[in-house]
């Protein structure tokens, strides 16, 4: 039990990471009502927590490098607790996004990479990857489990108290933080690189904006932009100025590294070709588990009228085999490789999303949306056994929180990404549909037919059919019969929205195996694939599982 204990600290770290992100999500009406404002407000407080952890992550990593992974953990979590007892108290909308989009964004971007880096300084070989395992199932777990809590909160009690507990949680996880076995110190301090940190979070925040808003300002054609470009929705101009600010990060930390100074991050661990499919296969699994969890709630809580406390219990099967299944990580590598089993993950991924698809309809059709939901955690539990001990093990000790940054900054990419790839696909299906349907109804007129075109075209919005029953009804151009007809095709376009933003995460799954060549096709640590590649980690060691690794490990 003993060497477990550092486990227990990090896995309820990032249970703490991850919770307060969901229940956000579920509490956006209770928030509106509390603060007297707009939902646009509370989506921008969201927006604006992954705009800075995605910003900051990359730093992170480098303060973990130049100051100690176990001191950045300590002094991260202060931050992120300071930023709780803030948003629990918050008296306006702008305290509140101070307190957990600013301060607490600030605080995970020190945590996560820290306690990517912690996990693998602790462990080697098999118990590693039983403890990465742990933490992938833990992380899907606080997403599953953070709109159960949190509709439950909200719904009887008060979100505030969530944030309350996070204090608490924070205090007792610095209380036990002596169950992490000390590090070495660093052999030589290093400046941090500034112009490359302002640069990485320029060019990350940039386009994590952009996607993140690219559902309501568009991708070309501008819906509801603060502002156009050249007559365009600005979002592909922010990408475009993003990844031009990435090149300029890229060639400033080559010339860095020719010049002999310490970059923030080193370019040469995108030559780890094992480093390269982890990243690449984290950034398509979180694409794919975010864009699901944005579509499922939308169809339990709009179109079946669930509340947000229903909703949790229909997302708990989820919950229950992923974190079951990641926790059998070390057993499944005792009969296949790490490539092996995450490939398998995939085919269990993409045939969980087909039977979705057949288990989405007017009428909730209860075992099979669950069998559907819990073989989607058992896939998702098999890629969370194996890629954070794939990134970790593939790089050498002095480049883990490097590689922690990565990872977190691709998962965070790959989240940001599938709710606005999913959602705009749910959106386009939503419209193309509804718009087809009205025209070729001949129990609609030409005249509403074209009005409601216009109208779709400006924009529409995934809502309850009742309300488009009531907006219709307050237009007397619009007769009983073509409303009724309006709401039913409705209502039939919305299920076909919801298959398609569902076949889309399927396609990516299936895409995704063309990432999984260079995992690692042997165990860790020994394997064909671990550790090896162009990266600065390969060139220092070709052991993956502790050729350099540190005191207090455990085997």
């Amino acid at each position: 039990m003993d060497r477990w204990k550092t486990l227990i600290v990090l896995g309820i770290a990032q249970f703490l990471m991850v919770l307060d992100a969901s229940v956000m999500n579920v509490s956006i009406s209770q928030l509106v009502e509390d603060f007297d404002t707009e939902v646009t407000a509370i989506q921008a407080v969201i927006t604006l927590y992954t705009l800075v952890m995605a910003a900051f992550m990359l730093t992170g990593g480098k303060l973990g490098d130049m100051f100690g992974r176990r001191r950045m953990f300590g002094v991260g979590m202060v931050v992120y607790g300071v930023g709780s007892g803030l948003t629990a108290v918050s008296p306006t909308v702008w305290v509140l996004a101070l307190g957990w989009s600013v301060i607490e964004g600030l605080g995970a971007a020190l945590v996560l990479p820290a306690l990517a880096a912690l996990v693998a300084g602790s462990y080697t070989g098999r118990a590693r990857a039983t403890a990465y395992g742990v933490i992938g199932g833990v992380a899907g777990a606080g997403i599953a489990v953070g709109p159960l809590l949190g509709g439950w909160v909200t719904t009887y009690l008060t979100w505030r108290l969530v944030f309350a507990g996070e204090v608490v949680l924070v205090v007792l996880v610095l209380f036990l933080m002596r169950w992490i076995p000390p590090e070495r110190a660093p052999e030589h301090r290093v400046r941090l690189d500034v112009t490359g940190a302002a640069l990485s979070a320029a060019g990350l925040a940039l386009i994590v904006l952009a996607v993140l808003q690219s559902g309501t300002w568009g991708w070309v054609t501008p819906r509801n932009p603060p502002f156009t470009v050249l007559g365009f929705s600005p979002t592909l101009f922010l990408v475009a100025l993003g990844g031009a600010l990435l090149w300029l990060f890229c060639t400033h930390e080559r010339r860095r590294e020719a010049q002999g100074r310490e970059p923030l991050v080193s370019l040469d661990l995108f030559g780890n070709r094992p480093l390269r499919a982890g990243l690449a296969t984290l950034f398509n699994q979180n694409t794919i588990l975010l864009g699901t969890f944005f579509v499922i709630p939308l169809y339990l809580q709009v179109v079946q009228g669930l509340d947000a406390f229903e909703t949790g219990l229909r997302l708990l099967p989820v919950s229950v085999t992923m974190l079951a299944a990641s926790m059998c990580g070390t057993a499944l590598l005792r009969i296949a490789s790490p490539r092996a089993i995450v490939r398998v993950g995939l085919l269990v991924l993409l045939a969980s999303s087909l039977w979705l698809i057949t288990a989405i309809g007017p009428e909730l059709k209860g075992a099979s949306f669950a069998g559907a939901m819990a073989l989607m955690g058992l896939g998702m539990g098999m890629l969370a056994s194996q890629l954070g001990n794939t990134v970790q093990s593939s790089v050498h000790e002095d480049d883990r929180s490097e590689a922690g940054g990565l990872q977190y900054t691709a998962q965070n990419l790959g989240s940001s990404l599938g709710t606005a790839l999913v959602g705009a696909v749910l959106i386009g299906a939503l419209a193309g549909s509804v718009t087809g349907r009205i025209e070729s109804d001949p129990r609609i007129s030409e005249a509403v037919a074209g009005q409601t075109a216009i109208r779709v075209e400006s924009g529409i919005s995934f809502v309850p059919a009742d309300q488009v029953a009531t907006a219709l009804a307050g237009q007397p151009e619009v007769s009983p019969e073509e409303a009724d007809a309006i709401v039913e095709h409705y209502e039939d376009a919305q299920i076909g929205g919801l298959k398609a933003a569902i076949l889309t995460c399927a396609g990516i799954t299936a895409a995704s195996f063309l990432f999984t060549g260079s995992l690692p096709s042997g165990s860790p640590g020994g394997g064909k694939g671990g550790g090896k590649g162009g990266g600065r980690g390969a060139v220092r060691s070709r052991r993956s599982d502790g050729a350099a690794d540190g005191p207090g490990q455990h085997g």
